[in-house]
């Protein structure tokens, strides 16, 4: 069975790549794959947006037969086109200051100063995104590949203050 998009019935469905909630009757992604537990297909959700930062192969795929209701569509594909082209932006997590400064960036294996910026990775595990590290802000286009990272980061990075999110982005530029 193809990916699908469609609006969502109930409002109970978590996305996948963010872990937020898809509102009832928003557009959400479904990636149809094999049932990792049992036989047959399951249909992992996600938002649209986060299903181009995290799936971009299947939303790619899925674009073409996308309803005429989904607006937004060339934001999609330009996001899941960048995402692919670089194959360590679905590891993106979002940013956060450092609490302790016990952890090491998976990136230079220095220690991430208390306070101090750091970009949280995840990876894929049987369809769901699980901690995985984090990286100093500057480590981010060595590791990177010099992908544009500032669109995904402020999308996973939705619970930062608007007075954090600009003083990310000029540390970033």
């Amino acid at each position: 069975m193809p990916h699908v998009f469609e609006p969502a019935s109930t409002g109970r469905a978590k996305c996948r790549g963010c872990g937020r909630q898809i509102e009832r009757g928003t557009w959400r992604f479904g990636e149809r794959v094999p049932n990792p537990y049992a036989e047959g297909e399951a249909t992992f959700w996600y938002h649209p947006l986060c299903a181009a930062y995290k799936r971009p192969a299947a939303l790619l795929e899925a674009l073409p037969s996308a309803p005429a209701e989904l607006t937004h569509t060339d934001v999609l594909e330009r996001a899941a086109h960048a995402t692919a082209a670089h194959p360590r932006l679905p590891r993106l997590g979002g940013a956060e200051r450092s609490p302790t400064g016990q952890a090491r960036c998976r990136h230079c294996k220095q220690a991430i100063a208390k306070e101090s910026w750091r970009i949280r990775l995840v990876h894929d595990e049987e369809g769901r995104f699980v901690p995985s590290g984090f990286l100093h802000l500057g480590c981010r286009r060595d590791y990177f590949e010099g992908g544009d990272i500032v669109p995904a980061l402020l999308h996973f990075s939705s619970d930062l203050s608007d007075a954090d999110r600009e003083e990310l982005i000029r540390l970033i530029e």
